[in-house]
């Protein structure tokens, strides 16, 4: 029996899963992190120019580039271990490096990155992070610390995957552009483990990072809203007083609801990807299983005071947005309706007009018709006399006696073949 055919993209689907395995790190060690992102369109970006950038990186090391078509890549490059994931509207490059800087979160550990190498990236900055992951030491060093790397107000600290490390960040860019985060590794803790710390470190920052553009997208968004806002409530009022006529409203409507579905057109991809982005943050956040430590706010509370603010004014503002266009829509039919019974009413009036003229022609006609056949009969009586005059004397009669006796007979005549001619017509 021959074997069952596979699916053609089996293997590669499954391997997919298995493509892009966290990291492997021993503490201490420190991370570099870097995610660069198209401004405009970067969903239709070239993505080659993305592997070109990556190439143009490895081949100051003398490393092997990655396959053509590659989406992620892991590789040495000198002391420092690679890593490279290509997504949906950015790209980003992690390095790790065993050891610590003598300063703590040292700018030049982002020298890595060659600055000429940077000034070429095919796209901007989204984020860069700077971590620093080291041994746990006890309360109080830790805590001075704490006190020394990070704004006090803005810090958010927590024990995460039962009790393996304490993890810390202030969400802020520091003068040299970059964002802190630290990782204090517990005794005994696997080095699998601390790899997964430090991702979820990176995606928490790259996913929050891209889902405020669209905070940033809606903050765009609320003047003219605002304005399409007003003047849909103005021409609400003009349909309930009738002061404008409604075909005037009605242009005006239609080109409002225009406006509206461009909007919700060009922002429907942004609304979506802070979504998604949003509830892949929520979910790094979750999977860290986070403790209270030293009564410091954790990484879920500083999301919840400072993060779903924002992402409940995207979500908030992609409703408001919908339901303008519903509303103007619905204005739309509305006044729609309004000028159709209107023109209904006067197609109505029209018909009845025509009813009236039509009724008036068929008297008219029956008149002429009476008419004329007075006037037939009077030339056939005529004609009718000529005919009978030569036999008058022979019957007796007078010329005037016998047009007479005529007369009848030749009227009703006429009027029969009008008649018959009439009802063959119809």
């Amino acid at each position: 029996m021959p074997p069952v055919e596979d699916h053609p993209l089996r293997y590669k689907l499954a391997n997919e899963l298995h493509a892009r395995p966290f990291p492997t790190l021993d503490a201490p060690c420190s991370a570099v992190f870097l995610a660069i992102k198209q401004p405009v369109n970067a969903v239709g970006r070239d993505r080659e120019a993305d592997l070109t950038h990556l190439t143009a990186l490895l081949d100051r090391h003398g490393a092997p580039h990655p396959q053509p078509g590659a989406t992620h890549y892991s590789g040495q490059i000198g002391r420092h271990s690679l890593k490279w994931e290509q997504h949906t509207e950015f790209v980003t490059y992690t390095l790790f490096t065993p050891g610590l800087s003598a300063r703590p979160f040292d700018p030049a550990d982002f020298e890595v990155f060659p600055e000429d190498w940077l000034a070429k990236a095919p796209g901007v900055r989204v984020t860069s992070v700077l971590i620093r992951v080291e041994e746990r030491p006890d309360k109080s060093t830790l805590s001075a610390d704490l006190k020394d790397w990070f704004v006090p107000e803005s810090l958010a600290v927590s024990e995460v995957l039962d009790e393996a490390a304490v993890v810390a960040t202030d969400f802020r860019i520091n003068p040299q552009g970059h964002m802190r985060m630290a990782a204090f590794v517990s005794p005994g803790t696997d080095q699998r483990r601390i790899g997964r710390i430090v991702q979820r470190l990176c995606e928490i920052e790259t996913y929050k990072a891209m889902s405020m553009l669209g905070f940033a997208r809606v903050r765009e968004l609320s003047g003219p809203m605002g304005t399409i806002e007003s003047r849909l409530n103005q021409m609400m009022g003009q349909i309930t007083t009738g002061d404008v006529p409604a075909e005037e409203t009605l242009d005006a409507l239609l080109q409002t609801s225009a406006e509206l579905e461009n909007m919700i057109a060009a922002n429907s991809f942004r609304f979506g990807a802070t979504g998604a982005y949003e509830a892949i943050v929520n979910q790094r956040v979750e999977v860290l299983r986070e403790l209270r430590y030293d009564g410091r706010q954790t990484f879920a509370e500083f999301m919840m005071r400072r993060y779903d603010p924002a992402m409940r004014t995207v979500a908030s503002t992609k409703s408001r947005l919908e339901a303008l266009a519903d509303r103007a829509m619905r204005a739309g039919e509305l006044l729609r309706t309004k000028v159709d019974v209107a023109r209904s009413a006067q197609n109505q009036a029209l018909l009845e007009s025509m009813d009236r003229r039509a009724d008036m022609a068929l008297r008219l006609q029956e008149t002429v018709e009476g008419l004329s056949v007075v006037a037939i009969s009077y030339y056939a009586v005529s004609l009718a006399s000529y005919v009978a005059y030569p036999v008058a004397s022979t019957l007796g009669v007078s010329k005037g006696y016998l047009t007479a006796m005529l007369t009848l007979p030749v009227v009703g005549l006429v009027w029969w073949m009008v008649r018959r001619i009439r009802k063959r017509m119809h």
